[in-house]
């Protein structure tokens, strides 16, 4: 995975340490920037409140209550938890230009953020992220 210019991530483990800790689905999307499947994810149709933690590192992400249905495949979220919990950087894999999502702790791959797209939200966001990125920690 090419690294964030201009930031330095929080986390910081060897890909040794990453193939280690992580399964090789999870490796696949976090470290080298794959995409799970649509409609193959634990949380694509996930109602549980709680929040969103990024499966390499725990830093939390995103909150249930931003959650929506955008029958995508993916889960889809309005907005991040907080405008520093992750960094967008323009990818232009694939033939397109897009934004990718990157764990703001650890730098590891979560997916795509798309605008535009008229989905009722208060952002007019699509944050297409990867179930296999995530860990929800349901509310009490």
């Amino acid at each position: 995975m090419e690294p964030v210019v201009g930031a330095t991530p929080k986390v910081v483990r060897s890909e040794e340490e990453w193939r280690a800790q992580l399964n090789p689905a999870e490796y696949a999307v976090l470290r080298q920037a794959g995409t799970e499947r649509p409609w193959t994810g634990e949380y694509t149709e996930t109602k549980t409140e709680g929040v969103y933690e990024c499966r390499a590192c725990g830093a939390e992400l995103f909150r249930s209550d931003t959650k929506f249905d955008s029958h995508c495949g993916w889960p889809s979220f309005f907005s991040p938890l907080a405008g520093d919990s992750v960094i967008l950087r323009e990818d232009r894999t694939l033939g397109m230009t897009r934004v990718e999502v990157l764990c703001a702790t650890c730098h590891s791959h979560l997916g795509h953020v798309f605008e535009g797209e008229g989905y009722p939200t208060p952002t007019d966001q699509r944050y297409c992220i990867n179930s296999v990125s995530l860990k929800l920690v349901p509310s009490e």
